[in-house]
């Protein structure tokens, strides 16, 4: 399993290069993946903490993100997320105490 980078861009267009091919609801769900294989090996490396970015848009992403960290949380894989205090279009997620 390979180490993720401290920020990861959620954006479709930052990890898939046919993105145009799928549908907004495909996309979602391709982001959520790629949060979840993101953050595994974010915590299978044992980091302190990860970032997600989310962007602005309707808000869709940020709720489903949100959602798949609070079962993260609830399951003890992290202690906690919380928006960015510098930038609200990025989730802090943090692994270990």
């Amino acid at each position: 399993m390979r180490k993720p980078p401290a920020i990861v861009d959620l954006h479709a267009d930052t990890f898939l290069e046919d993105w145009e091919d799928y549908s907004a609801d495909e996309l979602m769900l391709e982001s959520i993946d790629y949060l979840r294989s993101n953050l595994d090996a974010a915590i299978y490396w044992e980091m302190n903490e990860i970032k997600f970015i989310h962007g602005k848009g309707k808000g869709t992403l940020k709720k489903m993100i949100f959602k798949e960290l609070q079962d993260y949380k609830d399951s003890g894989s992290i202690d906690r997320y919380y928006t960015s205090y510098q930038n609200e279009d990025v989730v802090v997620v943090v692994i270990g105490i």
